[in-house]
């Protein structure tokens, strides 16, 4: 019950981003989640929406072809390991969520692992330690079913609407031309974001 996307296509994953970890996998089973109910689509059908900007990002790129650039990759900064994913011609869509269970009681023990080797002051057993429990929390990434993996919410309301090509200006503080929507007034000025926070430090 495992995953079963094939070991050719993971190693070329863990090339594309650099390195095998526990947020690759996590990728890697939303991605094929995403492919299984989705029927496959084509890159240019399939539309992600991530919660999160880890690891496994890289892993929903590569293997299902959603990319920033394409506008098919969406990022809202939730700071939750929630994907959406959608086919554009069919309208439909899910939202899966990590479940918490999954992780059984490592939390805890990895965190404060993590924390040590951080700071470096953790000894070589402790070193040893963490390495062994991200290894478990792999294995038990990658052979859980999708659906003991992740909690899935079918989605009725259709995919977000495709990126549109919106005029620039030019900032009137520093000059550089931004796009219209990103662009902010004050004081009987049109700035861009980095010149209005600047400028405006309330926020």
């Amino acid at each position: 019950m495992g995953c079963h996307i094939s070991q050719e296509r993971i190693k070329e994953t863990i090339a594309f981003h650099g390195h095998s970890c526990p947020g690759l996998d996590i990728g890697i089973r939303v991605a094929e989640l995403a492919l299984r109910e989705l029927n496959n689509p084509r890159d240019n059908e399939i539309v992600a929406v991530v919660e999160t900007d880890m690891c496994g990002i890289d892993a929903i790129q590569y293997l299902t072809g959603a990319t920033l650039g394409k506008g098919n990759l969406i990022h809202r900064d939730y700071g939750k390991v929630a994907f959406s994913f959608f086919r554009r011609d069919t309208g439909q869509g899910f939202r899966a969520v990590l479940n918490p269970e999954v992780r059984g009681d490592m939390d805890e023990e990895m965190a404060e692992l993590v924390a040590k080797v951080n700071s470096g002051f953790a000894a070589e057993d402790e070193k040893q330690r963490l390495g062994e429990l991200r290894a478990m929390l792999q294995d038990r990434f990658m052979t859980l079913s999708l659906e003991e993996m992740f909690v899935i919410t079918p989605q009725q309301n259709g995919a977000p609407r495709p990126p549109r090509i919106l005029t620039s200006i030019s900032c009137e503080h520093c000059g550089e031309k931004t796009m219209e929507s990103r662009t902010r007034r004050f004081d009987g000025q049109t700035l861009c974001i980095p010149c209005f926070t600047k400028i405006e430090q309330k926020i």
